[in-house]
């Protein structure tokens, strides 16, 4: 099991602030979110985003039991773990129901895409079932996660690249997951032409290949080469887990990857460049 579900999953005690600590805290019963309880804590702060005050305290007489500090790069995986299952359930709940269909395709995302072992899957499940019925609004959600990567646009792109994905398990993207979404890459600051290219990976509106490298057909060669160069280095895997990626997201970050290099490859041949 990665460290992810060993913490989660309540074998360490840390201190996890905002709406997402919200949702884990009442998904392990730990102190998650106990932020609020320390008064030289300012609302300012809150959220969750200063290591020093709200990564963990040393024996910590509200986790009965010790808690350790996360450096910045764990906090951000913790932040993109909870985040992505939480969000998840908000959106299956988008239409105002949660339907098995909806249930199977979060499921086989856990054990097909993630590849989850048992303890992170257990984990994994305790958040989004504990997501499903929290008040926690999703805008709140996206907010945190949006103020953990808003210097890592690449992150960003693959939560809404998984959300979609989860989406369109069924083979459509429904009204009301569309306008979450929308709301979402609004909320990560996302142009209108940014998000149009992640949505036409999935529902088809132009040629899928251009859409992966955000470009269009019409777009020139060289700007089509510079997008290409560009998205390597900002989504290899080894990279995007240095800066937050939690290890069991890997799979997913390495599959993007490689959709990126095969879009490349076939505009190159249609091109002849």
């Amino acid at each position: 099991m990665g460290w992810l579900g060993k913490i989660v999953g309540g074998t360490l005690g840390l201190m996890f602030g905002g709406p997402l600590g919200a949702i884990a805290g009442a998904a392990f019963g730990h102190a998650f979110d106990k932020s609020k309880e320390f008064d030289r804590i300012d609302e300012n702060r809150r959220w969750g985003f200063d290591p020093d005050d709200l990564f963990g305290f040393e024996n910590s007489r509200f986790s009965g039991y010790a808690t350790r500090r996360l450096n910045t790069t764990e906090y951000e995986q913790m932040t993109f773990f909870v985040g992505t299952f939480s969000l998840l359930a908000k959106l299956i709940k988008a239409d105002g129901e949660v339907r098995e269909v909806e249930l199977r395709a979060v499921d086989s995302f856990m054990r097909n895409d993630l590849r989850l072992d048992p303890g992170s899957m257990a984990s994994a499940k305790q958040i989004f079932n504990s997501a499903l019925s929290s008040r926690e609004p999703f805008e709140d959600i996206a907010s945190q996660f949006y103020k953990a990567f808003s210097s890592q646009p690449q992150m960003l792109e693959l939560l809404l690249d998984i959300l979609f994905r989860v989406a369109n398990s069924d083979g459509k993207v429904s009204k009301p997951e569309g306008r979450l979404i929308l709301e979402i890459a609004r909320i990560f600051r996302f142009e209108q032409w940014r998000y149009d290219r992640i949505k036409e990976r999935y529902v088809t509106v132009t040629d899928r290949h251009y859409a992966i490298l955000n470009c269009t057909p019409s777009d020139s060669d060289e700007t089509i080469k510079k997008n290409y160069r560009r998205l390597v280095a900002e989504n290899h895997p080894d990279k995007v887990m240095a800066k937050g990626l939690p290890e069991e997201f890997v799979d997913v970050a390495t599959r993007k990857f490689q959709e990126i290099q095969a879009a490349y490859d076939q505009i190159r041949k249609e091109r002849g460049f």
